[in-house]
């Protein structure tokens, strides 16, 4: 079992030891150590994103930090708005992170069990929810309201005005009990009547103004069917639900922060008068700051959006910021977790640069991913002088691993190089290929430029011609000549050719949400954060190159090293034959240089 943390990194961990110290939630039976639970509870209303990361490790380190237990719970009281495609993407996702709840070992996930196993929904909980509120009914803290939406938010007043009883606050308690029971029958349309609490119109917490517990709503639920006629809104399940399960540290972003009085007032009233046996617990809620990133969108509602209307290919698409659209992009699970663990636990809101994000991924990488030679934009070398034959080439795998070895790589008479890496005329500085120029082939010979030819129609370059010094095999001079270019190559009789897709950011704005008067967040789109080349040219060895699922039936990539441009991932849509490869990130952060001299 994991250690308790004795020095604290974040105030919550500081609350934690405080509680552990005084045993104020007792301990585990089975172990005697202090009892810390805490649960990860996601709408099923769209896929996750890189902010649910953050609470994601958040919940789940704290319950394996503290040798304690960790649910996953889904909160779908809206079957309006809730799919099971959500369900099964959620559980992989928390899977992907390398995380496992309360009730779900990581062995029975591995073996191909249940997925589900010990997954826990809301909906469980409904038949307790609706007699908790039969309860506060016969107390006389909750009555049913005929008012329609537009009306009740006219009588709840604003900030700075107290809101306005409704006309229905004063039914009687039986006259409440039957409404209420013949809405869950499904007696009444949807809307035409609510399930309010009634504490005080006039308080200065919007949120307590008799906030509706429950509507109306005849919608097939995905896992209750058709059982039920009215939903618990949000905030009355909320709260119930941590005191159901018995949550010691029931964590929240800050937006929560004012409905805590109102999680609060509704566990009081159920326990208020009430013998010892039946009252509930009460858990103890945490607010801390939520994740923002620079260029990211983090709105599910938004993100809805951008899939329905085609901005992108879908919630997995790898621009969007969905934790299925960062694994499709070739994000390794452990680089989330480092930077949800660097960028740590706060109680203000603020936004944190996507470089961040993005240098977490590099440092992964860095260490693992082999490295391999493409040729994005293809431009024909011919070395002249060398023989027809052709020969094999060592290359290092990983600089940064000794342990990765080193490969054989095909050289030949005929080469692939980048575009980019010939000028006719080169500019000042330039110090790649040109006419009478010396450059040198990574792991091969120096080649000098003799020559090229144009296509007669367009005038573009379409052959370079060289020559290569023998005496410079591996990529040193014997003489001691220096040269101060170094380009990668692809033998081109032994090249696989490829698609490779050049991700960027999604959005060009730096806050993609604040946008001038009259506009939209759809301004912002990046109109290049997609650029897919076809042809390119890679090295043999990458002929294999295919996405498998792992041990949870997640798409796990391929992840290399394109040398000089960056880190790919082998994508689905490739075939036998044909890969596709995605840009996970470039070497370096490019964009905000970009970005500086726009």
């Amino acid at each position: 079992m994991p250690e308790p943390a004795e020095k604290p990194t974040h105030f919550i961990h500081e609350i934690i030891n405080a509680d552990n110290a005084a045993l104020k939630w007792g301990t585990w039976p089975d172990s005697g150590t202090p009892r810390v639970h805490t649960r990860f509870p996601p709408e099923p209303n769209g896929y996750l994103h890189i902010g649910h990361a953050k609470s994601i490790c958040l919940n789940f380190g704290l319950a394996e930090q503290y040798a304690g237990k960790c649910n996953l719970r889904f909160d779908d009281t809206n079957p309006e708005k809730e799919e099971e495609e959500y369900v099964r993407s959620i559980i992989e996702d928390v899977r992907w992170l390398g995380f496992h709840w309360d009730g779900a070992s990581k062995a029975a996930a591995s073996a191909g069990g249940d997925p589900k196993a010990g997954v826990i929904f809301s909906s469980d909980y409904f038949e307790k929810m609706y007699e908790w509120a039969v309860r506060l009914i016969e107390k006389g803290k909750a009555y049913v309201c005929d008012l329609t939406a537009e009306q009740t938010r006219e009588f709840r007043g604003t900030l700075t005005n107290p809101g306005r009883n409704s006309p229905f606050r004063d039914r009687p308690v039986a006259e409440n009990l039957d409404l209420f029971a013949r809405m869950a029958r499904g007696e009444f349309a949807d809307g035409s009547r609510t399930l309010r609490a009634r504490i005080d119109m006039a308080s200065p917490n919007l949120n307590l103004r008799d906030p509706v517990m429950y509507r109306i709503v005849h919608a097939t639920h995905h896992n209750t069917g058709d059982k039920w006629c009215v939903y618990p809104m949000y905030d009355w399940a909320h709260g119930l639900e941590d005191s159901i399960e018995g949550i010691t540290h029931s964590i929240c972003t800050l937006e929560f922060e004012n409905h805590r009085p109102l999680y609060d007032w509704f566990i009081d009233a159920i326990n208020e008068g009430e013998p010892p046996d039946r009252r509930i617990h009460h858990p103890q809620q945490i607010e801390f700051a939520r994740l923002e990133l620079t260029h990211t969108l983090m709105s599910k509602r938004k993100l809805l959006e951008l899939v329905k209307g085609g901005h992108v290919r879908g919630w997995d698409d790898p621009r969007m910021p969905t934790l299925s659209g960062l694994r499709r992009k070739g994000y390794p699970p452990e680089a989330i977790r480092n930077f949800a663990a660097d960028i740590g636990v706060a109680k203000f809101n603020s936004t944190i640069d996507v470089v961040r994000l993005e240098n977490a991924v590099r440092e992964v990488l860095n260490k693992s991913a082999p490295r391999r030679m493409a040729v994005l934009r293809p431009l024909k070398l011919v070395i002249t002088n060398y023989p027809e034959a052709g020969e094999s080439l060592e290359a290092v795998n990983n600089p940064e691993d000794a342990a990765a070895g080193t490969r054989m790589v095909p050289f030949s008479r005929e080469l692939y190089i980048e575009q980019e890496d010939f000028q006719e005329t080169p500019p000042k500085g330039y110090f790649r290929l040109f006419p009478g120029n010396e450059v040198r082939l990574r792991y091969a010979y120096f080649v000098r430029c003799t020559g090229f030819i144009k296509d007669p129609e367009t005038g573009a370059i379409s052959e370079v011609h060289c020559t290569y010094d023998p005496a410079t095999q591996g990529g040193d001079s014997p003489d001691g000549r220096k040269v101060k270019g170094t380009i990668h190559w692809v033998s081109a009789p032994d090249a696989i050719e490829a698609e490779v897709r050049l991700y960027d950011h999604l959005f060009t704005a730096e806050d993609p949400e604040n946008v001038p008067a009259g506009g939209r967040y759809l301004d912002q789109l990046n109109p290049t954060s997609l650029v897919t080349l076809r042809g390119c040219k890679l090295e043999p060895s990458l002929a294999t190159a295919a996405c498998h699922r792992d041990e949870h039936g997640a798409i796990a990539p391929d992840r290399v090293q394109f040398e000089r441009h960056g880190y790919f991932a082998t994508d689905p849509d490739g075939t036998p034959g044909m890969p596709v490869f995605n840009r996970t990130v470039s070497l370096k952060d490019t964009w905000a240089k970009a970005q500086k001299k726009k």
